[in-house]
């Protein structure tokens, strides 16, 4: 097996294709085989690439490391093209864990989160001064365990900023776990893919939010954002960072 032959996980970003790094881009464009997540990521990404290209969709993991495996000894190129920022949801581990078992070198090329993107499309800072300093990135337990301390119950009662994925299906189950810990009237801002053309944007509390969600038809493919910080997209919170204040003395400012 050729050292020189390398596989890379690459980020696609959230679905606009300008959205992927200028590393990533250049992989694809470079790369003699790409598997890619279809469905989730944009087919504009792969318009014009000289790679061999397959859909990961109908495959299993086997199938995958075998089609990858196969393309190394043969010293090719491989991208596995992943949605967004791969370190999220991105069912990378167990194919990195097999390609290490396989003596298969491999790196990780970041992408643009679908988080960010959201964030980028609200205009909105997800850590505001004095309100939340916090993130929490999580998903509801469907067909996936969750860990019992990982429940959004549990993980409301820090009333941080939250983005929630893979859990719009069930908005109600989601509301009601997240009325744990969050009044009623805190906002909600439920994204359908985010930076595609038919993005959707659905505005609300966790009082109103679910019937919102299912009056727009958005059953898959959204992030939950949760948090008071989220009204500094649409009010004035009066909360600035102290980084820029006129009194505030640093290394490169006295």
């Amino acid at each position: 097996m050729s050292k020189r032959s390398k596989v890379c996980f690459v980020g696609a970003g959230a679905g606009d294709p300008d959205l992927i790094t200028v590393k990533g881009r250049k992989l694809l464009d470079n790369a003699d085989l790409v598997i890619y997540a279809g469905s989730l990521v944009n087919p504009a990404l792969l318009n014009g690439i000289k790679a061999e290209i397959h859909d990961s969709a109908g495959m299993t993991l086997d199938e995958i490391i075998e089609m990858i495996e196969e393309s190394v000894k043969n010293n090719k190129s491989v991208v596995r093209l992943h949605t967004g920022d791969p370190s999220f949801y991105g069912a990378i581990s167990e194919q990195m864990e097999r390609l290490r078992k396989l003596d298969i070198s491999y790196d990780v090329i970041p992408g643009v989160s679908s988080a960010m993107a959201g964030a980028a499309v609200l205009r909105q800072e997800l850590t505001i001064p004095e309100i939340s300093q916090t993130v929490i990135f999580t998903r509801i337990e469907g067909r996936t365990p969750v860990p019992e301390r990982e429940g959004l119950g549990e993980l409301a009662k820090h009333q941080a900023l939250m983005v929630i994925f893979l859990s719009v299906g069930m908005i109600e189950k989601v509301r009601d776990e997240l009325l744990k810990g969050y009044p009623a009237d805190t906002p909600v801002v439920v994204i359908e893919k985010v930076s595609w053309p038919e993005e959707k944007i659905i505005r609300g509390t966790l009082e109103n939010i679910a019937g919102k969600v299912r009056e727009a038809g958005i059953e898959k493919t959204a992030l939950i954002y949760v948090g008071e910080a989220l009204r500094a997209s649409e009010e004035s919170l009066k909360k600035e960072s102290r980084l820029y204040h006129k009194d505030f003395k640093h290394g490169f400012r006295k």
